[in-house]
C-alpha cells in the first residue's frame, strides 16, 4: 500500500516540511556527484554504524573518529538511493503539513530532529554489532506519522495498490494505515532480530524509535488549542464530507 493523499486540509504554508525536503534534495544531489569509493566512505563516517558506538576498541582501530557522535544527526539527511529519498520525502510531504500546522514552523523542525535522534538511538540498541550504515529520514519520518496518528486518527488516507499493472485505490481511516505500518514494523523488526541480527537492510527498530518518540513527543511540542482553528467542514476534500466531527483531535 502506497499512500497518495490525506484528506487534512493545511492551514498554513508548510514551511519546515519544505525546507526538510529541499535540504534532503541537496544533499541527495550532492551524493550523486560522488564516486562510489568516496559515497561509501561518506555513509560510513556519516551514517550510523552501531558498533562505531557500542565497541569503541574496534572503533578505534578501523578508524572511526573517537566520541563523535555526529552521525546521529547527519545520518537522517542522507539517502541511499532514488526510491529512498523518493519515499520518505512523499511521505514527509503528505504528513508533514498537518502536524507543522498544530506545532508551528520551529518546534516542528525541533520535534523532526528529536524523533530522528531517538530512532537513531533504538536501532544502536537493537542492532549493537552491526558494522553496516545506516542513512535515512525515515526514523525522523516515523515520528511525524506517530503524531499524526494520535492527532488526526479519523482523517482518511488515499492508498494505491498495485495489483499486476492495474492501480487499486483504497481509503483507510489515518488511524487504521498507520496502525498497519506501525505493526508491520515491530513484525518486521522481530523476524530480523530472530534472522541473527540481521537487520535486512531496513532500520525497522528506528522506525518503531520513531514512531513511539513522535507519539509521546507531540504531547510537549502541540501548540494550545487557541493557536490553530478547527477547518470548516467545507475545507475537507469531498472523502471527509461525511465525517461525524471535525479531524482534530484536541489536546
Amino acid at each position: 500500500m502506497f499512500p497518495i493523499r490525506d484528506t487534512i486540509p493545511r492551514q498554513n504554508t508548510p514551511i519546515a516540511t519544505w525546507l526538510l525536503i529541499f535540504v534532503n534534495g541537496i544533499i541527495f544531489l550532492f551524493e550523486l556527484m560522488m564516486p562510489m569509493p568516496m559515497l561509501e566512505r561518506f555513509f560510513y563516517l556519516f551514517g550510523i554504524v552501531p558498533a562505531r558506538f557500542t565497541h569503541p576498541d574496534w572503533a578505534a582501530w578501523v578508524g572511526f573518529p573517537i566520541d563523535d557522535y555526529w552521525p546521529f544527526l547527519t545520518s537522517m539527511f542522507l539517502h541511499g538511493g532514488w526510491l529512498h529519498i523518493l519515499g520518505n520525502m512523499w511521505t514527509l510531504w503528505i504528513f508533514g503539513d498537518n502536524v507543522e500546522d498544530r506545532m508551528g514552523p520551529v518546534r516542528f523542525t525541533t520535534f523532526y530532529v528529536l524523533c530522528g535522534l531517538t530512532a537513531g538511538i533504538a536501532h544502536c540498541l537493537w542492532n549493537p554489532n552491526s558494522t553496516l550504515p545506516t542513512v535515512g529520514a525515515s526514523g525522523a519520518i516515523a515520528g511525524v506519522m506517530g503524531a499524526y496518528f494520535y492527532l488526526f486518527p479519523e482523517s482518511r488516507v488515499i492508498l494505491v495498490v498495485p495489483i499486476f499493472f492495474y492501480p487499486l485505490f483504497l481509503e483507510l481511516p489515518a488511524v487504521t494505515y498507520l496502525g498497519i505500518w506501525a505493526l508491520s514494523q515491530v513484525f518486521s523488526g522481530t523476524l530480523a532480530l530472530a534472522a541473527q541480527g540481521s537487520v535486512g537492510g531496513v532500520a525497522w527498530w528506528a522506525h518503531v524509535g520513531g514512531f513511539l518518540a513522535g507519539m509521546a513527543l507531540q504531547f510537549v511540542f502541540v501548540r494550545g488549542r487557541n493557536a490553530y482553528r478547527i477547518p470548516s467542514r467545507d475545507e475537507y476534500g469531498i472523502e471527509g464530507a461525511w465525517a461525524p466531527h471535525p479531524f482534530w483531535r484536541k489536546s
